[in-house]
């Protein structure tokens, strides 16, 4: 009769550590998903060019660098969208290596040897307004034929 007593005792005190590891786990993986999502920072900035050469190399310097996860350049804006990882890189960090491409941003005047390499047709004019809403367009295309 003891015997069954004691059994009994010990498979509920299993059934109770197992059922506090299960509840810590779950804890954890929420923590981790919910410090990703903070560090993720979308950001918006007007970067000089011309063409779709001009787009393949500005999104290029964006997403070469470490937390960089999109970078989008529009041609008639003249604004690259970004979205990092703040915990790895901040918007200094991309807006230099757009520069260092050749390409003025709002904050960083184009690398000028890196804008002498460029091809002619990426060869913008340093006066152009950036980061434009949508209605400029018609200014653009003027722009494009000089």
């Amino acid at each position: 009769m003891k015997k069954v007593i004691l059994s009994v005792a010990v498979i509920a005190a299993m059934g109770l550590t197992s059922c506090k590891n299960e509840t810590k786990k779950v804890e954890e993986t929420t923590a981790t998903e919910v410090s990703k999502e903070i560090a993720m920072t979308d950001l918006s900035f007007g970067v000089r060019g011309n063409c779709g050469m001009c787009k393949n190399t500005i999104e290029k310097a964006a997403n070469s660098v470490e937390g960089v996860t999109a970078a989008n350049w529009d041609k008639d804006k003249k604004k690259i969208d970004v979205s990092f990882d703040s915990s790895k890189t901040d918007a200094t960090a991309i807006h230099n290596a757009i520069a260092a491409s050749g390409y003025d941003t709002e904050k960083v005047a184009g690398n000028e040897e890196a804008y002498d390499g460029l091809p002619g047709c990426c060869k913008y004019d340093h006066n152009m307004a950036m980061n434009q809403s949508g209605e400029m367009k018609s200014d653009d295309h003027s722009n494009h034929d000089h």
